[in-house]
């Protein structure tokens, strides 16, 4: 279902030509199931997607603020790390990068957050889109698709009209505090936590997680 696959570093083609980034999608196993699941074309599987020297994905938690985190690329704590698919190139420089994911943020709030119809896959989906004009392979996320397609099959509350959302996986903060998908965020924690400089669409964006 795909492996480690390298797309180099920055690159040039000429002299005034413009440079371009890799960018990869790193995917990680939510339960040892997928050893198993993946034979049939399926899996529980979370993915962020690595650009820049870091990695950016979507989780949860219960307030009207970003649900976009940063963490050190194929190393997302609570996941089990699977491969890396390479996805394409863009043309953004790292500083156009930063406002950009600061602004495609703002799109993803922790509290809208869906196991069926806007999870990890969803994000890293759109993102890679965009970067790139290319999606995530299929696999990935086809459980979601599935789950969407027999909606009235699913137990109640996660059928789309339902608002589950589910908690940031054991993220670390650089104060050395750290969450796990047990974990409730209050407003209070929120505002005590060190995330980014506040972006041009007037909010901090996105949760950063300490390199170990």
């Amino acid at each position: 279902m795909g492996g480690a696959v390298s797309g180099g570093a920055a690159v040039g083609d000429a002299a005034g030509a413009t440079t371009t980034y890799p960018v990869a999608l790193n995917v990680y196993d939510l339960t040892p199931i997928n050893n198993y699941l993946h034979w049939c074309g399926l899996g529980i599987f979370h993915s962020a997607v690595e650009v820049h020297g870091s990695e950016y994905s979507f989780g949860a938690h219960d307030y009207p603020s970003s649900g976009v985190f940063e963490v050190e690329p194929k190393n997302c704590p609570g996941f089990i790390y699977r491969c890396t698919i390479f996805i394409g190139r863009t043309s953004m420089s790292p500083m156009e990068f930063r406002e950009f994911i600061q602004r495609m943020a703002s799109e993803y709030h922790g509290d809208t957050y869906h196991l069926i119809s806007k999870n990890c896959n969803h994000f890293t989906d759109d993102l890679s889109t965009r970067l790139t004009g290319k999606p995530i392979p299929g696999w990935v996320n086809r459980l979601a698709r599935l789950g969407a397609f027999c909606n009235c099959l699913l137990p109640e509350s996660m059928r789309l009209e339902a608002t589950e959302t589910k908690n940031l996986a054991d993220c670390r903060f650089s104060d050395d505090s750290h969450t796990t998908s047990n974990d409730n965020f209050d407003e209070d924690d929120l505002e005590d936590k060190h995330l980014l400089p506040t972006s041009s669409v007037g909010e901090d964006a996105i949760v950063k997680e300490v390199h170990r």
